[in-house]
C-alpha cells in the first residue's frame, strides 16, 4: 500500500460524505428516483472510479450523461449507499458478494452489466514463490464471507491447502481439510490486506487493493486466478427498479464499448481483464 494515511484519512471521509449525502437525499429526494439530474456512481477507487473517470471525460458528454463518480475504500457503504438512494448506481463487486450481502444486509442491490475481472492474488515482502512459505506461516485474508471463501479457494486451487468438497462461497478455514504447513490465518477487513505484508508472511489481496498499493497482480502476485470461468467479474449495479432509468442504460453501454475495453487493456496490463 502506498501509504497508511490514505486509507485512514479516506474512510473518515467515507464516513462523513455518507451522512451528507444522507441529509441531502432527505432533503432533495433520493439519486436514484430522480432522474433529471446526475448520476451519481459510488465507486472503488482503482480501478473502478478510473474506468469511471475515463468514460466521463471521454464518452459520457457526446453520449448526453452527466456523469458523477464518487469513491469509497470499504466494500460496504457503496451498496448501502445506493440502497438508501444517496447514489443511483454503484461499481466495485462480484455477484457471490453482492448475494451475501443482500442476504445478510436485507437490501436490494442488482446487477446491471459486467465490466471487469480483477485476478485476486496470493503476494509476500518475505518469499518469492508459494512453495518457500515456512511451516506455520500466516496468511492474512479478506474477513467478508464472500472473499474470505475466493482466498482460500484459490490457496487450494494452487495446492497450498485442501478444502472440503463442495464448499461454496461462504468457506472459511475451518472447512481447510488438508494444511501440510501448518498455515495460520489472518481475517482483516480487505482493504487492510496490502498494509498486513511487513506483519504476516503472504496475504490474499483484491486486485483493486493491489493496484492501490503498487503491486502488479499480474508480475507480484505468487499465485493468481485464473480468469477462465471466473464468477467474480465486477459490474455496474443499482438498486431494484432502477435498471430502466435511461441514465443507468447510456452508462452500461458506454461501461461495455470498445473506447473502455481499450481503456482497460493498455493502462492495467492483465492486472484488469474486460468481461465483455
Amino acid at each position: 500500500m502506498r501509504n497508511a494515511i490514505k486509507f485512514t484519512t479516506a474512510v473518515l471521509a467515507t464516513g462523513a460524505l455518507t451522512l451528507g449525502l444522507t441529509a441531502c437525499g432527505s432533503e432533495k429526494g433520493s439519486a436514484s428516483s430522480d432522474t433529471s439530474g446526475p448520476l451519481i456512481v459510488a465507486a472503488s477507487p482503482t480501478p473502478h472510479a478510473e474506468i469511471l473517470t475515463y468514460v466521463k471525460d471521454n464518452l459520457a458528454k457526446k453520449a448526453g450523461l452527466d456523469l458523477e463518480v464518487r469513491e469509497f475504500t470499504d466494500y460496504v457503504t457503496p451498496n448501502t449507499a445506493t440502497e438508501d438512494g444517496s447514489v443511483g448506481a454503484n461499481y466495485f463487486q462480484n455477484q457471490p458478494y453482492l448475494d451475501d450481502f443482500n442476504k445478510k444486509r436485507g437490501t436490494h442491490i442488482v446487477p446491471v452489466v459486467t465490466v471487469h475481472l480483477e485476478p485476486l492474488g496470493l503476494y509476500s515482502h518475505k518469499v518469492k514463490s508459494a512453495d518457500a512459505l515456512k511451516s506455520g506461516a500466516t496468511i492474512a485474508v479478506p474477513n467478508d464471507s464472500v472473499n474470505e471463501a475466493r482466498a482460500l479457494k484459490l490457496l487450494a486451487a494452487n495446492g497450498i491447502i485442501t478444502l472440503k468438497d463442495g464448499v461454496g462461497n461462504e468457506a472459511t478455514p475451518a472447512d481447510i481439510t488438508k494444511n501440510p504447513k501448518n498455515l495460520e490465518f489472518k481475517e482483516l477487513e480487505a482493504a487492510q490486506t496490502p498494509r498486513s505484508l511487513d506483519d504476516v508472511d503472504a496475504a490474499v489481496i483484491n486486485g483493486n487493493y493491489a493496484l492501490e498499493a503498487d503491486l502488479s497482480p499480474a508480475k507480484d502476485a505468487l499465485v493468481s486466478e485464473s480468469p477462465k470461468g471466473n464468477p467474480y467479474g465486477n459490474f455496474l449495479a443499482v438498486k431494484k427498479g432502477a435498471e430502466n432509468d435511461p441514465r443507468v442504460a447510456k452508462l452500461a453501454k458506454l461501461l461495455t464499448s470498445a473506447e473502455v475495453r481499450k481503456f482497460i487493456e493498455d493502462k492495467y496490463d492483465g492486472a484488469v481483464i474486460p468481461s465483455f
